[in-house]
């Protein structure tokens, strides 16, 4: 019988560093979206937490917002110990949403969104070095810049 290969490490080692740093910025996209919108200090407050309070919405939003976190996980070659963390984090914050009143509150202060996405970015620069951030990921929709045919200047 063949040894089995160990499938957390070589996972890893598939993955590019690129690739690893994409989903290290797709999950900075989600935690500011989902929890991070409008902050106060220590608190922050996002998607997530203003959906909780439409019924339906948030298990939506929540559900979709986790997957994609998910799906970045396995793509960027996370240790199953990371995934499962995360899937802890996003299903305590998802089973919230469906008590009313008292869950829509505890799901507003929940960050679990951001916390899945902190595990997923602190398992991918252990493995491949900090990702770094242009200075107008922000800005939505990018500018654009093409080429004029007469004067070949670049323009916005």
């Amino acid at each position: 019988m063949e040894p089995q290969p160990d499938l957390e490490r070589s996972a890893g080692m598939d993955v590019s560093r690129e690739r690893a740093h994409r989903a290290w910025r797709s999950a900075e996209r989600i935690k500011l979206l989902s929890d991070k919108l409008v902050s106060f200090g220590p608190f922050g407050l996002g998607l997530d937490g203003v959906l909780a309070w439409v019924p339906g919405a948030n298990l939506l939003y929540s559900v979709g917002a986790g997957g994609l976190l998910i799906y970045e996980a396995v793509g960027a070659g996370a240790k199953a110990t990371t995934v499962a963390r995360m899937a802890v984090y996003l299903i305590a914050d998802s089973a919230t949403s469906e008590l009313p009143i008292i869950g829509w509150a505890i799901d507003t202060l929940f960050p679990g969104h951001l916390m899945a996405a902190r595990a997923l970015q602190k398992d991918i620069e252990a493995r491949h070095g900090p990702a770094e951030l242009a200075a107008d990921w922000r800005v939505w929709p990018r500018p654009t810049v093409r080429e004029t045919p007469t004067s070949g200047k670049a323009r916005s």
